[in-house]
């Protein structure tokens, strides 16, 4: 089993003329590993995976496996409000060669506490054997998995880590003192790398790393290596690329950035809609000072 842990991508999905851009795909995935990227997280939120079919997410699994090689591991989104749906959706991305699943809590319904528990175990149970990444974003989904919840999850085995997006450190030490190495903490929230490694997690599942891998696999680099100085001055380097990149609702500003570096075409599916005026020249600004774009 490939360990889940480092600097992975979540991975912007290239459209053109109303398709899967498979030629950009690949392009961006190149990137990614040639620049120190340790994991590919494919039709996740930055993804877009909401208003892609069916086919064209197994197809964004199925080439995100390919172009990684084997080389690093590929979790495939695979969330859904539905746990029937969600058992279907972890099958697929197995059934396509992924290495894992991210599985985010159910959204909309607002379950319970025990109801999100369940779902997580009913998707185990269905595959059995295949490692389940857990996925607590509130911000998105509108309900919160609790520490304790978590803590419950240590009893499902297929369940072997933990992406956490409230952006709390309370919360990650809380996780790690009810889950200790159980679960493998990872990090959704970019402006929080260095703390929350500090506080024990092993990674991030980062929105930023599609357009500045190298600087994201640093920074967390050395604050796994405690080197606090570097790891602190890379996180300040950074922090106005990470307010930029949601200043819309992701993945607007990041699959524009993309753009702007060329890696993409500009297309982005409705409801989203491309990025204003005044936040891309600022977001041009400062892919400039970061010599992303010429």
């Amino acid at each position: 089993m490939k360990k889940f842990h480092g600097s992975m991508v979540a991975l912007a999905t290239p459209f053109r003329n109303g398709g899967l851009d498979e030629e950009a795909y690949r392009g961006l995935i190149r990137y990614q590993l040639e620049n120190g990227t340790e994991g590919l997280v494919p039709i996740g939120t930055t993804g877009e995976a909401v208003t892609m079919s069916a086919e064209e997410r197994a197809r964004a699994v199925r080439l995100a496996v390919e172009a990684a090689g084997g080389k690093v591991p590929v979790i495939g989104g695979a969330g859904s409000n539905s746990t029937r749906e969600t058992v279907e959706a972890v099958r697929m991305v197995r059934q396509a060669g992924a290495d894992g699943a991210l599985v985010v809590t159910p959204y909309y319904s607002k379950p319970t506490q025990a109801g999100l528990v369940e779902h997580y175990r009913q998707v185990a149970k269905a595959h059995p054997g295949f490692p389940i990444v857990a996925y607590n974003v509130p911000g998105r989904t509108g309900v919160d998995l609790s520490a304790e919840s978590c803590q419950r999850l240590c009893d499902i085995p297929e369940v072997v880590a933990l992406k956490e997006a409230t952006g709390q450190m309370s919360r990650a030490l809380e996780v790690v003192e009810r889950c200790g190495e159980r679960l493998t903490l990872l990090s959704g929230d970019d402006f929080t790398v260095l703390p929350f490694i500090a506080c024990g997690g092993k990674g991030v599942i980062s929105v930023s790393a599609n357009v500045a891998p190298r600087m994201m696999g640093e920074l967390v680099r050395v604050s796994r290596a405690g080197e606090l100085e570097r790891a602190r001055a890379l996180q300040l380097e950074m922090n106005n690329l990470h307010r930029l990149l949601c200043v819309e609702s992701n993945p607007i500003p990041v699959k524009w950035a993309l753009h702007l570096m060329q890696k993409f075409g500009p297309e982005i599916r409705l409801p989203l809609t491309p990025l204003g005026e005044a936040n891309a020249a600022e977001l041009r600004e400062e892919l400039v000072r970061l010599g992303l774009v010429g």
